[in-house]
């Protein structure tokens, strides 16, 4: 669905969609969507501005994502409300350094006539997921010598860690053990 500024100037957009798996890429990022995205909300031209676009609404979908330890799929089941904030991109050069409030911060920009949905709900999705994400908090993760999957199987690996800053120190004290 396309939010066009021309038909927002007459009224506001509500919206209330059911995307279906693969509507929206997120292959990219290595996320898959399990089912149906469904979205509702409205989208508003704000009054008294150039073109600043009010979207609000809540989101449901259920991802499945990449342990971090393990890289096992994960079930992400998310679901919330937004509100978010659009300004036309400004035309012309832009400056190497803006200074801008705490409450700039929360705007993002469009391009053209309007926004499409998806793109608002896509990046509302990866803006909404967690920064490390674990299958459990009890995950094991994967051996870095063999590769093995830590939670289903042992490995008999040696994982002794050595500080390689210490190897000259360790070499002068292994050479003074030579019988004389």
């Amino acid at each position: 669905m396309f939010l066009s500024i021309q038909e927002l100037e007459l009224r506001k957009k509500i919206f209330d969609e059911d995307l279906p798996a693969g509507e929206i890429d997120f292959e990219q990022e290595g996320i898959t969507q399990l089912g149906v995205l469904h979205a509702e909300g409205e989208a508003e031209l704000l009054a008294n501005t150039l073109g600043e676009i009010r979207i609000r609404g809540k989101l449901n979908v259920d991802l499945e994502l990449q342990c971090d330890r393990c890289l096992e799929p994960v079930r992400y089941p998310l679901s919330g409300p937004f509100d978010l904030f659009y300004r036309p991109l400004p035309k012309g050069p832009l400056p190497h350094e803006v200074a801008i409030d705490e409450g700039e911060a929360e705007i993002s920009f469009y391009e053209g006539a309007g926004i499409e949905l998806k793109e608002v709900l896509r990046e509302q999705i990866l803006l909404s997921l967690p920064m490390h994400q674990v299958c459990s908090e009890a995950c094991a993760g994967i051996c870095p010598t063999c590769g093995a999957n830590r939670n289903t199987s042992p490995c008999n690996c040696s994982h002794e860690v050595q500080d390689e800053r210490w190897a000259a120190l360790r070499e002068l004290k292994l050479g003074s053990k030579s019988p004389a």
